[in-house]
């Protein structure tokens, strides 16, 4: 049945869903209208949201697009293919590699989101070196891994809520993870999309006749040649001391910090995935040759995520969202407001997709809405939490590194995301409801 769902699924999103630079410039124009018609605000004030918004997320675009890159260093190093190739050897079939790239995605980006974008997605292109599969299937269950990052050990609600001095404290007090991220409710329903979102990939998978193939010698899976020095800078392009001189004392940091008490972060992974590319690759001009093709694949996030920031600055400053999200959780009672609140969140997201961010919009309304009808404040904020991670299986912002590794369109992928986006958020409301 899901494959047959599946079907109609994936050809309506290759005709119709456009690039995800134009569903940025749809999502901007829609936006803006509706803070002028729903706000009543000028468009003269709308385009001075935008503006002064438009740049506010250069640091992250920046973190963004060294995840792509840093990724792609550190998997084309000779010993890390090796690595990935061993792994894959374990998948005999097209079935078995597509159940076992999103076991795989799933645990890493529990750990943490960037990471499980990059493993994920260069796990999918170890297994298409080695496994006949659907290529669109296999990089589309590399990302829907991603669906647990906010019930996971980085996700940025619960973190948050559990931070000394957060924005809320005096509303909610300091909300501890064991209530959030290893509260029963949300271990089950991170255990229960553990079996589910497997599972549905599988039963996804398009017969031969139907499948898109790609060829194993597009993938990276060939030997850098010997190189020849004919000139002193060559030598030093070349140095295997020059890297390690370097490479080492990043990684030395890296175990001083974490035995120092450090924590995962977006910052720490791109460190940690640089500093291991430096050492793997041996010699500056290997990391270099690898950088070039790494490169290729960040166009999308340099242009797209600064208009993804004019979008939040219209949403959050012209009071849009706020709107939205009250009018979403107003007819909710004690027992629906969690799943209205998750809806709430999942359609917030579409236009502001971040975590931390959309909890800054949601929070002064979800927060007084589950004081009054007595709802535990914890599910409260991981309805928002989970909301937030759901409709990134429709929004192409967090496809954009998978996508930029896997060498795919969004169109490629997101008519399988969009049958998970129907199976996972039944999954997800049901638990956030009655568990």
């Amino acid at each position: 049945m899901l494959r047959a769902l599946s079907r109609p699924a994936v050809k309506l999103v290759e005709r119709y869903l456009p690039d995800p630079y134009i569903f940025v410039l749809l999502l901007t124009l829609i936006a803006a209208v509706a803070a002028i018609a729903i706000q009543h605000k000028s468009p003269l004030a709308v385009i001075d949201y935008w503006g002064n918004g438009f740049w506010s997320l250069l640091q992250f675009s920046m973190q963004m697009l060294l995840v792509l890159v840093t990724g792609y260093m550190l998997a084309s190093s000779p010993p890390v293919k090796r690595l990935l190739d061993h792994l894959a050897s374990y998948a005999k079939n097209a079935g078995a590699a597509v159940v076992l790239v999103t076991l795989v995605s799933l645990i890493a980006s529990w750990i943490n989101w960037g990471f499980g974008l990059v493993v994920g997605a260069l796990f999918a292109k170890a297994l298409a070196r080695q496994v006949k599969v659907d290529y669109r299937l296999l990089v589309a269950s590399a990302y829907s891994g991603f669906i647990v990052w906010h019930g996971g050990l980085a996700g940025s609600v619960p973190l948050t809520i559990a931070t000394e001095g957060h924005f809320m404290q005096e509303s909610i007090g300091i909300v501890s993870t064991a209530d959030t991220i290893f509260s029963y409710f949300n271990l089950i329903l991170v255990a229960a999309l553990f079996v589910a979102v497997p599972l549905v990939n599988r039963l996804m998978l398009p017969s031969e006749s139907e499948s898109i193939y790609v060829d194993p010698a597009l993938l990276g899976a060939e030997e850098e040649p010997r190189v020849r020095i004919t000139r002193p800078a060559e030598r030093l392009e070349n140095s295997m001391t020059l890297a390690m001189l370097v490479g080492l004392p990043g990684l030395i940091y890296l175990i001083s910090y974490f035995v120092s008490g450090g924590g995962l972060n977006l910052n720490v992974v791109n460190f940690l995935f640089l500093f291991l590319a430096i050492v793997l690759h041996r010699t500056p001009q290997s990391l270099l040759n690898s950088l070039q093709e790494a490169i290729k694949g960040g166009a999308g996030i340099v242009i797209q995520f600064p208009f993804y920031a004019g979008i939040m600055a219209i949403m959050v400053q012209s009071g849009l969202a706020e709107t939205l999200s009250q009018a979403m959780i107003s007819f909710a009672t004690e027992t629906t407001l969690p799943f209205w609140t998750f809806i709430s969140a999942g359609v917030v997201n579409m236009f502001v997709p971040s975590g931390g961010g959309q909890w800054a919009v949601q929070a002064p309304v979800v927060v007084p809405a589950a004081q009054a009808l007595g709802v535990d404040i914890p599910r409260a904020a991981m309805a928002v939490a989970w909301g937030d991670a759901w409709t990134n299986l429709l929004q192409p912002f967090w496809a954009l590194p998978v996508l930029g590794i896997a060498g795919l369109k969004a169109k490629d992928i997101m008519g399988f995301c969009l049958i998970q986006l129907f199976v996972t958020g039944a999954i997800i409301g049901a638990c956030l409801t009655w568990l």
